[in-house]
């Protein structure tokens, strides 16, 4: 079962993750574009979204992401959203 997600048909869970990680990447350059991320609040960020990687490449591994595997990265999905909205909104700001 397909599901639309802003004009997008996502079939497979792989391509639901993709598409959440290349969101949370645009967020980081956005916020380091904006000043709002200092860059080892950004460099930080991106080494957590690697390690999202990894985790995804590693349930990829056996040929089927299993719902387990899923639930985890889901998990570290929600946590990396939110490292990144409170980097964001913490008053630092680059110079």
């Amino acid at each position: 079962m397909a599901t639309l997600v802003l004009g997008v048909s996502i079939g497979s869970a792989d391509a639901q993750i993709r598409y959440r990680a290349q969101n949370q990447h645009q967020r980081i350059r956005q916020g380091v574009k904006s000043g709002e991320l200092t860059r080892p609040e950004a460099k930080n960020l991106r080494e957590d979204q690697k390690d999202l990687h990894q985790d995804l490449k590693l349930a990829k591994s056996d040929g089927k992401i299993t719902r387990r595997e899923r639930k985890i990265i889901r998990k570290e999905e929600n946590k990396n959203s939110r490292e990144i909205y409170r980097k964001k909104h913490n008053k630092r700001e680059r110079h």
